[in-house]
């Protein structure tokens, strides 16, 4: 969708006595995402729709917090954060506002949003990311490595590193083993990933990319976006870590890669509904969805916007996982009961 369709399909959102006042319009947005390009976004809704975008940054645990803190008072018409995990915790606290929009249901596929029943839908992806396998390749075959699978392989006995199995990206990727293994088989996946670890779960991805390639681990989880910031990197260090390392897409014989997304929702008591909800119909607009991706080296969720992302290009074309991410994030309570009982730190 164009930003000239979207104009259109914002007036008649809006309404006449709405867009008569456009100028006064301010929509309070309340972010986890921080990154520059999404500055060029936002510029570009106030400069179609002339509404004003008010902004309050923070982590998604602040971000959440602060909403259940403010209550009823909140201002926040807007919610944006960056993982399925956290937009169902969001849900289930009962923060968002279910909306029913045909521009949203016809661009973003049913995988990446979360249906509240006969109120609508209660989040929005816009867009994704990939969870990979990254390996050494001095030490590890590719094939070794082609599957979610082979990290619990006991061949690989000393060699995994991982983030904190309860951060909320390594819970999405568990939530979806979950629909994949059953309770039973993931539960022993878990535990033998934990008896292949080079050392206790720390630090972020980019930390499990670097850990590869020195040697300290041999295989790690990552999500895509963090390798493509490094692949895009001009610094001599990052290069020598691409270097040393190699990239598997997951799973691509059979369930494909996991994929977690980047997303929105109107909240709970915005006092602005109908530019909040136009303003997600904005997001997946074609111009929205390439800053909204290109901003985090993400793909769009709409599947007719092109990138001219080298990285993501660099990665080429795979097999994604279909598994709805709101059965996925369903699963999160489970896997985190799980990870306890498998010492999973």
């Amino acid at each position: 969708m164009s930003v000239t369709r979207f104009v259109a399909t914002l007036s008649l959102a809006l309404g006449a006595s709405l867009a008569a006042n456009a100028q006064e319009q301010v929509l309070n947005l309340y972010s986890a995402r921080h990154y520059q390009t999404d500055e060029a976004l936002y510029a570009n809704f106030t400069k179609a729709t002339g509404i004003k975008i008010n902004r309050v940054d923070t982590d998604d645990a602040s971000l959440l917090n602060r909403l259940k803190t403010e209550g009823a008072a909140s201002p926040a018409d807007v919610v944006l954060l960056v993982d399925a995990a956290r937009l169902a915790q969001a849900e289930r606290d009962g923060l968002f506002r279910p909306i029913k929009s045909r521009e949203l249901e016809s661009r973003v596929p049913a995988q990446y949003r979360a249906i509240a029943g006969n109120e609508g839908t209660a989040w929005f992806g816009f867009s994704t990311r990939a969870r990979l396998i990254v390996f050494n390749k001095s030490t590890v075959k590719r094939d070794e490595v082609a599957r979610y699978e082979d990290l619990a392989n006991p061949k690989h006995k000393g060699k995994v590193c991982t983030r904190s199995g309860s951060h909320p990206y390594n819970l999405s990727l568990f939530g979806a083993l979950h629909e994949r293994m059953g309770s039973a088989a993931l539960e022993t996946w878990l535990k033998a990933v934990v008896a292949n670890m080079a050392r206790a779960p720390k630090g972020g991805d980019t930390d499990q990319i670097k850990a590869v390639a020195s040697g300290e681990c041999q295989i790690a989880l990552t999500n895509s976006y963090y390798l493509a910031r490094m692949l895009l990197s001009s610094k001599p260090e990052d290069q020598a870590v691409v270097e040393r390392i190699g990239v598997v897409m997951p799973n691509q014989g059979d369930a494909g890669t996991h994929m977690n997304i980047a997303g929105g929702a109107v909240a709970r008591h915005s006092r602005n509904v109908a530019a909040a909800q136009a303003f997600l119909e904005y997001l997946a607009s074609d111009s929205a969805q390439a800053y909204f991706a290109n901003g985090n080296n993400e793909w769009p969720v709409v599947q007719s916007v092109l990138l001219g992302n080298r990285a993501l290009d660099s990665l080429g074309s795979f097999k994604r996982e279909t598994i709805p991410v709101a059965a996925v994030a369903a699963n999160i309570g489970k896997v985190q009961q799980m990870l306890d009982r498998a010492d999973y730190k």
